[in-house]
C-alpha cells in the first residue's frame, strides 16, 4: 500500500475511536508522531489501534503495564503525554 494513503487510514483510525478522550490521546498522538513513522513502527500502531481504547490510555498514563509487544520506543513516546491538545 501506498504509504501516503496508508497515514491517512492511520489518521482515520486514531481520529474515530468512538470517545472523544481516546480521540484525543490517540488521534494527537499520531498527528505528532506519525508521519516520521517507519513501517515497522506503522505496523506496531496498527496493532496498537485493534486493542481497546481504555487498556491504550491506561498504558499511556502508566496506570497498567503495556504488554511486552508495545515495549519500546512507541510506547515512550505514547506516555509522554505532551501531545494532547489542551484548550484554555
Amino acid at each position: 500500500m501506498d504509504r501516503e494513503i496508508r497515514l491517512k487510514r492511520l489518521h482515520f483510525r486514531a481520529w474515530h475511536r468512538g470517545v472523544k478522550e481516546a480521540d484525543l490521546l490517540i488521534g494527537g498522538f499520531f498527528d505528532k508522531h506519525g508521519a516520521s513513522w517507519s513501517d515497522a513502527e506503522m505496523d506496531l500502531f496498527e496493532e496498537l489501534l485493534e486493542e481497546q481504547d481504555v487498556d491504550i490510555m491506561a498504558w499511556a498514563m502508566g496506570v497498567e503495564p503495556a504488554p511486552e509487544r508495545f515495549a519500546g520506543t512507541l510506547m515512550t513516546a505514547l506516555k509522554e503525554l505532551n501531545y494532547v491538545p489542551i484548550s484554555e
